[in-house]
């Protein structure tokens, strides 16, 4: 039986090699992908191809206008947003088999507003260096959806 898997939530990405490294480890984890929003880039960008090799077929990608019509689509969806400034960190987070875990634009993160409506939901990646503002995307990514899949039993042998 196949576990479910996570959904990776991408709102309006802007660099394309960031969302190519993402589409692949989706691929590497069985990891369903959701791209939300004005992209910065075309689906068709070479930088995003090359990021992601050629494991674009086994990628399971999926396409939203908007956080809202992607949220109407997982009714019972437990999303879990990211942020440099939420108080809890992502190792607090009790993650579950089939959450979505949310990641704003690299320029900008996420929402004042969307994380304000989401406190208990809103996680961050502890930074120790007060020099730099932020991780890369799909570090980021790799970082928490690892945690999930570690925390899921799906880094076990035979998990």
């Amino acid at each position: 039986m196949t576990p479910t898997p996570f959904h990776i939530v991408l709102i309006e990405p802007e660099i394309p090699p960031n969302t190519g490294n993402v589409a692949r480890l989706c691929g590497a984890t069985g990891s369903v992908l959701h791209l939300v929003g004005k992209l910065g880039f075309s689906l068709d960008d070479r930088h995003l191809r090359r990021a992601g090799l050629d494991y674009w077929p086994v990628i399971d990608l999926h396409r939203w206008e908007s956080l809202a019509e992607l949220q109407q689509a997982f009714p019972a969806g437990r999303f879990w947003y990211t942020s440099k400034k939420a108080e809890r960190s992502y190792t607090e987070a009790v993650f579950r088999p089939g959450d979505l875990l949310v990641f704003g634009k690299e320029t900008a993160g996420l929402p004042e507003e969307l994380l304000a409506a989401h406190p208990e939901q809103t996680i961050r990646i502890p930074i120790f260096s007060a020099a730099v503002r932020s991780l890369n995307l799909s570090t980021a990514t790799g970082i928490v959806l690892y945690e999930a899949l570690r925390q899921t039993g799906r880094l076990s042998p035979g998990g």
